[in-house]
């Protein structure tokens, strides 16, 4: 059986450039790992586009061709990580057709709590960008220049380029709204009903509740407190199941 369809063609992050070679596109892949990984190690206000491309093995130009700052970098992750959550709850629901309504919120749960424990950078950086530093702007600006952000002035070297351009499309957008259009239309085509208003309101209150206490989760426990695993899963199932069923 084919994938559950996704409600739209991947989510395009707010590069500069997009990617047109294979070669290009396998050197954005290499710097979004990087980010991942770094993310991890040092945290986000460590974080500097010119650490990312010493990890990424590419030179800082690389990095500025895709993104004006690892703010807008980050963003990108965060969107590959929501296509990525996507297409594996696609594949889970896919592999098992005959799932009830409580077998697919668990393949929903599941494959996030899966992600925060294995997927690099995900624990910090899920479907949503941190809350910018003091004095580092969301967004850049047109008419911004480079030296204006908390990045240089911490001492993090080459974090903006001032042509206007670095801010993110995806900060725009609530990362639970993304989240849950996507999983209300997997949902609904699984379980074959549609995709109404009050479907899309139950999946958005379930995404919200459910970022709460899995975070919730992850501060008990580093791997994710399985009591409160648990109690998620019962949450969802009684709130959920119904207008799922």
């Amino acid at each position: 059986m084919d994938p559950v369809p996704q409600t739209r063609p991947q989510t395009a992050p707010a590069l500069r450039r997009a990617p047109v070679q294979q070669r290009s596109a396998e050197r954005l892949a290499r710097i979004l790992d990087a980010c991942a990984v770094l993310l991890d190690e040092t945290g986000y206000e460590r974080l500097s586009t010119r650490a990312v491309a010493v990890r990424a093995g590419v030179p800082i130009g690389s990095v500025y061709r895709f993104f004006g700052n690892k703010r807008a970098m980050v963003a990108a992750l965060a969107l590959r990580n929501l296509d990525r959550y996507a297409e594996r709850v696609s594949e889970r629901l896919a592999a098992t057709p005959l799932l009830d309504a409580h077998g697919a919120i668990d393949g929903v749960l599941d494959e996030f709590i899966a992600m925060k424990r294995t997927v690099p950078g995900f624990a910090l950086v899920d479907f949503g960008v941190p809350a910018a530093l003091p004095g580092e702007a969301s967004d850049s600006t047109p008419g911004s220049t480079p030296g204006n952000t908390s990045d240089e002035a911490s001492g993090t070297e080459g974090d903006t380029i001032g042509d206007g351009e670095g801010g993110s499309r995806g900060e725009a957008e609530d990362p639970n709204r993304l989240v849950a259009e996507r999983i209300c239309a997997l949902l609904a085509t699984h379980l074959g009903r549609p995709a109404d208003e009050e479907l899309h309101r139950k999946v958005l209150v379930g995404v919200e509740t459910a970022d709460a206490l899995v975070r919730l989760a992850f501060r008990a426990d580093p791997a994710g407190d399985p009591a409160l695993v648990d109690e998620t899963r019962l949450l969802l199932h009684a709130y959920l199941g119904p207008s799922l069923s």
